[in-house]
């Protein structure tokens, strides 16, 4: 009996046997699967020299080269899967826009969302995530607009940190006026600050932001700060930066080990914790302690992608208090 033949694929002065292509997709599949990322790419990189790729070695080659942090080339995959148009777009936006965002490319991002929410191309169920999206990527954005330049010895009109005058300010107001004097020596100023952090009329993220500027440039003085009913007093000069508190840094460190095989929960996870202990400062996360904290941000993120389970709901509701703390409202 003859054997049957085989197209044999020769690129580059390279020959691919029968089947090589179909088993490093599988292998890139299996890796995958069983999070081993680096692997999978590898071996769907080879692949993909000799194939084009349907949506599924496409989209899952994408999605290991974004646990890889490899940005670049996880943006170049998903736009070939769109070229494509994939079933599955709108997961395949949304990684796409999510891979945008590491690349710090927020002007794009939001553009694409904004055409996208417009033309009315997202199913109405899909439209609360990509609004959330939105949200994330013009706050990330926000965030990275800071400057390193070194305090300067400038006198600033003290009258416009009057407590009669800073509290008629729109809370947007308040917080770019506290930005504005950053880099500026507060020290003459710092009776002031002080008061503005001790009225009870202060929003407690703008009370973080005025302590951050006695803590940044060490003003050795005495404030009282009351946040959630608790009420201590510290001296900035003896402050650690929010990051640098010892249950944050405790919290940070599991999450790290609880989320080492999946980075994009991690860094959501961390996003979180940043945000959230700037909120809490001088104060961390009150009577929990780190390992509490850190399953129950774990838990906190797995549901906004759908997982839910068991959890300590109060300290959901914690979380939830502190993201909308976290947002300035617009009066």
């Amino acid at each position: 009996m003859r054997k049957k033949r085989h197209n044999i694929l020769k690129q580059d002065n390279v020959i691919v046997f029968p089947g090589a292509i179909d088993k490093l997709i599988a292998d890139g599949h299996h890796f995958a699967e069983h999070y081993q990322y680096d692997l999978a790419v590898q071996a769907l990189s080879e692949a993909l020299q000799y194939t084009e790729g349907d949506e599924s070695t496409l989209s899952v080659y994408a999605f290991s080269l974004y646990e890889i942090r490899n940005f670049e080339k996880a943006k170049e995959a998903c736009e070939k899967l769109l070229a494509i148009g994939p079933h599955k777009y709108i997961e395949a936006m949304e990684l796409y826009l999510t891979v945008c965002m590491e690349l710090k490319e927020f002007n794009q991002v939001e553009e694409l969302i904004r055409s996208l929410l417009e033309e009315q191309v997202i199913p109405e169920e899909s439209i609360p995530k990509f609004i959330r999206l939105q949200e994330l990527n013009a706050r990330i954005a926000e965030n990275l607009i800071q400057t390193d330049e070194p305090v300067v010895d400038l006198k600033i009109d003290s009258t416009e940190l009057q407590l009669d005058h800073f509290f008629s300010l729109s809370y947007m107001k308040q917080f770019q006026l506290l930005q504005s004097i950053r880099q500026v020596n507060i020290r003459h100023i710092k009776e002031e600050i002080v008061s503005i952090i001790e009225d009870d009329r202060i929003h407690p993220l703008l009370q973080s932001e005025a302590l951050l500027l006695l803590v940044s440039q060490q003003v050795d003085t005495t404030v009282k700060v009351t946040k959630f009913n608790v009420q201590c007093t510290v001296n900035p000069s003896e402050l650690a930066e929010p990051s640098a508190l010892p249950v944050t840094k405790a919290v940070l460190s599991v999450v790290e080990d609880e989320l080492q095989q999946e980075p994009s929960a991690l860094d959501m996870v961390q996003y979180l914790i940043h945000r959230h202990i700037v909120v809490t400062y001088p104060f961390e996360w009150f009577d929990y302690e780190a390992r509490e904290i850190a399953d129950g941000y774990v838990d906190f993120v797995h549901s906004m992608f759908g997982e839910v389970k068991e959890t300590d709901y109060d300290l959901m509701d914690f979380f939830h208090k502190l993201e909308q703390l976290s947002e300035l409202p617009d009066v």
